[in-house]
């Protein structure tokens, strides 16, 4: 049931634990301005205030509008229940960022062990380490780049973070590239691009993209001959399964935290089927780098 409370009474300090959404905020100030705040924020009551989860969004627009009293639903009165009720609410909704940073909370300053905060969240002791290793990884200027926006979180996770696993590129450099080209309005494809370009073209093009070249070096990549009549049949054929591979990959990569991966006969094939796939990793990609270098030589 929710009440109506002041907007001054809401703690914000958990406001750098969701994403920033310009955008989506905007669509949402329109929508108040006309329908008023249809969906009550939430948070918990505890005995120094009540601290705000979820409504961000909502409060802002309020601010922008002048909106003194907003809806409100308290979560309960204890702070790591009320994270846990928030997590099993909007399991849908909050972005693997949001929960590695709750988790990571939920750890550090509940004092609460991985199989504690799995027990809370119904989830697996393998999910909570994932996601506190996920913040463990990140600095704390890269992780404010991506909470407020600046850099989309799609392309850290299935663009960006792969490079790691490559020998030479460190934490360091992924947060340079991301600095490099945070906040240009960028779209996957081309982020794609110039991450491409960054960790494994030249150092010159890797240079330009650094000093905020990005326009320059997008065209240069931009000029590669798409012209399908300037290859034969055989040339076209790898092409177009490059190119669904290229697709299938991020699917796939997408699809692998989906919550509704759950029953065993599902785990059994998939473990069975990946498998299969890492027996193969070392060939294929000997392979796929050998191409690389002489495509890039050509």
């Amino acid at each position: 049931m929710s009440e109506s409370v002041e907007r001054t009474s809401l703690d914000l300090r958990y406001q750098t634990y969701r994403l920033r959404n310009d955008t989506a905020e905007a669509r949402l100030l329109a929508s108040i301005a006309e329908r008023d705040i249809e969906q009550p924020l939430a948070g918990v009551d505890t005995s120094q205030g009540r601290l705000l989860l979820d409504g961000f969004k909502r409060y802002r627009c309020a601010t922008k509008l002048g909106i003194e009293c907003v809806p409100y639903v308290s979560l309960g009165e204890e702070e790591a229940a009320g994270i846990a009720s928030l997590m099993r609410a909007e399991q849908k909704t909050l972005s693997i960022l949001e929960q590695a940073r709750f988790v990571g909370d939920l750890i550090s300053m509940h004092d609460m062990s991985i199989a504690d905060v799995a027990e809370m969240l119904s989830r697996s002791k393998a999910w909570v380490s994932m996601r506190r290793g996920l913040l463990n990884e990140m600095s704390e200027p890269l992780q404010e780049l991506l909470f407020r926006g600046a850099f989309p979180v799609y392309s850290y996770m299935y663009t960006l973070r792969p490079f790691m696993r490559m020998n030479g590129v460190t934490q360091d450099d992924i947060e340079r590239f991301v600095q490099a080209v945070s906040g240009k309005r960028l779209s996957v494809r081309e982020i794609e691009l110039l991450a491409d370009g960054y960790f494994r073209g030249p150092e010159s093009l890797r240079q330009e993209i650094g000093q905020g070249n990005w326009k320059w070096s997008l065209q240069q990549m931009q000029t590669v001959p798409e012209d399908p009549e300037a290859c034969n049949d055989t040339e076209r054929a790898l092409l177009a399964e490059l190119e669904r591979l290229l697709k299938s990959i991020g699917r796939v990569m997408a699809r692998c935290d989906d919550e509704r991966l759950r029953s065993r006969a599902f785990h059994a094939q998939a473990n069975f089927l990946l498998a299969r796939l890492l027996s193969r990793r070392e060939s294929f990609f000997n392979k796929m780098e050998e191409f690389h270098d002489r495509s890039g030589h050509a």
